[in-house]
């Protein structure tokens, strides 16, 4: 087997950070040539005092610039000395002008340190460890200042450390130095005015005592501490207008019976929550009812209907099937009804959970008012409640959209189960997952399909040569394909539907019409926003409902999760924060997880498939993240071979010279299958050399795995080893 690698992004450090760091590492080396160290002691200060008293006297300007000077260079390198240059300011200046030069001075050289760091380690460390350090980053984007501040006043932390540490971290410079120039000021006095009293002075010990160190703490805590008063102070102003239950009627409340509230409802009842559910429509949301679960049935069906007309891949006759769409959509809903007891109220009260139906409406940050169908409304109380309310197709505002009855992924199944015709003019607006699954799906079954793209490819966020292939397949099953093509708007006609467009991007051609019996609008899905009190009680909103990494919203004991929460609208990624959700709203008072968005895997499900997880080619090109591609090709596996499916490959992302998986694109049969070992290894951090040594059953499609981790191992092969061994067995050859 065989596969390729390749090498992208920018090649090693730059000559000016090579140069920097030379220059450093002479001057650091000439430090400790000139035996400095053995000069820069208490000792050594005591014995020059009055010298260096007297040349103050003679050029004060001259001695407190070169002073100030040496002081910056010896933090700036890190090199030893500090505290007797400290001493010796207090020594040589007296208290008032000696703690001036000496905060200005440290905290120019603490800034220089972290320079030097940020520019020497922090591009690398972030190329080694970069996803790993994503959430410490995000922590230290918030709260770096004070982490810093505390540092900087209880003096038992290394101030070289703090400097070299921070600038590994993201805190802006002007941050960093005028914290700096803050927090070291106390420790500062104390060792300027034990340096005014040198010759009592026995040793550095002494100066730091422990009430002196246990005061300076406890001035390390005071940040922390005017941070938790502020927050508590807030959290009173915000939920002043209303008044808290005394006690409550359940432990916890969820909104909405999809993915993200189903998966909720289910973890609170299996910790004995008492926990009530509030459905206004169907159990399942979305994804039973009108997405994943019909998608993929008539996906299925598709498919089976193109196997027949490719039959002789096989080694079979080909033959046209006969295709009835209202026949395929009853079993389409047949599928629906069979997955439908997964997610039915029965199932969940059985699993301890109260289900109300109803709309649930938000009365104050405790209180949900639950309108029935029979005009009746009940209220229900909670420390906790969870906004699961999930996200609606997007339709376009466009001149006509509403005289035409554009159909929806929603509104498509029934109209086509109604629909008298054997091959429907369908055009499809929206070339991502859901536009382009339908769109081959439907042709599949006999529609005429036009499938219109506002950008320049399909699948906008994968790379071109995934969206190709799926280009590909689509045209190869009928289905014609417009991208770069706007939509003006739409006009009825007599027993049709026409749809204005212009094509060619920014140099758009005249506007032309495509005539159809029906337009599905698949350009995206929004939030359901409106309706369930956000806007009384003053919660922020943009795309989706704002929250933090917690979940939480404006108000720390409302959460949201799965559509309405974002930033991802997938159902596994819903449960997977219906997780954090859950616990975080029983458990939040004594711990709380932020959500692990590291890893998710995504798929789109036409044929060939295209999944992927963690960065694609593009993504990493934009951020600057230098890659190197692996990739193995189908064509060249086995079972692929076999099965009449060599369409596609693997493709791994990892950095240049380690087997650390950064991401993973696979196009091709049963992509998805295969990506949740990537997703697995990414997860826990397992490289290729991992997936090479793990056994792989032969013939199967996941072999491509480990022929791929093969690919890259071949290519990192160690060329000299390779060329002793070559000797070494000509020798034994007796050559």
């Amino acid at each position: 087997m065989s596969g390729d690698s390749e090498a992208r992004g920018p090649l090693g450090a730059s000559r000016g950070r090579l140069l920097l760091l030379l220059a450093v590492t002479a001057l650091v080396t000439l430090f400790f040539v000139l035996d400095l160290p053995d000069r820069l002691s208490l000792e050594s200060l005591r014995h020059a005092h009055g010298s260096l008293l007297a040349w103050r006297e003679r050029a004060p300007v001259t001695v407190a610039g070169l002073y100030a000077l040496v002081y910056v260079l010896i933090t700036g390198l890190s090199l030893p000395g500090a505290a007797v240059m400290t001493l010796a300011g207090g020594a040589i200046f007296g208290l008032g002008l000696g703690t001036l030069l000496v905060s200005f001075a440290s905290s120019a050289g603490a800034t220089f340190a972290f320079l030097l760091a940020r520019t020497l380690l922090r591009e690398p460390m972030l190329k080694r460890f970069g996803p790993r350090l994503a959430p410490i980053e995000a922590g230290l984007r918030r709260d770096g200042v004070l982490y810093l501040l505390s540092l900087r006043l209880v003096p038992v932390f290394p101030f070289f450390l703090v400097n070299v540490v921070m600038g590994l971290t993201p805190i802006p410079t002007l941050s960093f130095y005028v914290t700096s120039q803050i927090g070291m000021l106390p420790g500062t006095l104390v060792y300027v005015n034990a340096g005014t009293q040198l010759a009592q002075l026995r040793s550095l010990d002494g100066i730091l005592t422990p009430p002196l160190l246990l005061s300076l703490a406890l001035l390390g805590a005071f940040p922390w501490i005017a941070r938790l008063a502020l927050e508590r102070w807030k959290l009173w102003r915000l939920y002043r207008p209303w008044t808290k239950p005394a006690r409550f009627d359940r432990n916890l409340i969820v909104i909405g019976a999809g993915a993200a509230g189903l998966v909720t409802a289910y973890i609170a009842a299996a910790v004995k929550a008492k926990v009530t559910l509030i459905e206004a429509e169907r159990m399942g949301g979305d994804c039973l009812n009108t997405g994943c679960v019909p998608s993929k049935a008539l996906i299925a069906t598709a498919r089976a209907a193109a196997r027949l007309r490719q039959a002789d891949r096989y080694g079979l006759e080909p033959h046209e099937p006969v295709v009835s769409l209202p026949q395929v959509l009853e079993r389409v809903f047949a599928k629906v009804a069979a997955v439908a007891p997964h997610d039915s109220v029965e199932r969940y009260e059985g699993l301890g959970v109260e289900v109300l139906r109803g709309h649930g409406r938000l009365i104050d940050p405790w209180t949900v008012a639950i309108s029935g169908g029979d005009g009746r409304e009940q209220r229900l109380t909670a420390p906790a409640i969870v906004l699961a309310t999930g996200a609606s197709p997007a339709l376009p505002d466009l001149p006509g959209a509403e005289t035409v009855g554009l159909l929806t992924s929603e509104t498509v199944w029934q109209a086509l189960r109604d629909c008298p015709l054997a091959s429907p003019r369908i055009v499809v607006m929206g070339g991502g997952p859901i536009g382009c699954e339908l769109s081959q799906a439907l042709a599949r079954l006999g529609a005429r399909v036009t499938l219109l793209q506002r950008g320049p490819q399909l699948l906008s966020r994968e790379d071109p040569d995934a969206a190709a292939l799926v280009r590909q397949a689509l045209e190869a099953d009928g289905v014609r394909v417009l991208t770069q093509c706007t939509v003006q708007g739409f006009e009825p006609r007599l027993a049709a539907k026409a749809v204005l467009i212009t094509t060619g991007g920014p140099e758009a051609s005249e506007p032309s019409e495509l005539l159809c019996d029906q337009v599905l609008c698949a350009i995206g899905r929004r939030a359901r926003l409106e309706g369930y009190g956000l806007e009384e009680l003053g919660i922020p909103t943009g795309r989706t409902i704002d929250t933090n990494a917690s979940l939480q919203t404006l108000f720390p004991n409302i959460y949201a999760a799965g559509d309405v929460a974002g930033p991802w609208q997938f159902t596994h990624t819903a449960a997977h924060q219906a997780w954090y959700a859950a616990v975080n709203a029983l458990f939040g008072p004594f711990r709380r997880f932020r959500v692990d968005g590291r890893v998710i895997p995504r798929t789109t499900f036409t044929d060939p498939e295209v999944a992927g997880v963690g960065l694609s080619e593009r993504e990493a090109a934009r951020q600057g993240v230098a890659v190197e591609v692996t990739r193995f090709p189908l064509h060249e596996l086995d079972r692929a071979i076999v099965e009449s499916a060599e369409t596609g490959y693997v493709k791994v992302l990892t950095p240049p010279g380690s087997d650390r998986l950064l991401g993973v694109c696979i196009v091709g049969e049963q992509a998805g299958e295969l990506l949740a070992e990537f997703v697995l290894a990414m997860r826990w951090r397992l490289g290729l050399g991992k997936i090479l040594s793990t056994i792989h059953a032969y013939p199967t499609l996941s072999e491509a795995n480990k022929y791929a981790a093969g690919a890259w191992k071949r290519a990192h092969a160690p060329q000299r080893v390779l060329a002793l061994l070559q000797r070494f067995h000509s020798w034994r050859r007796g050559h």
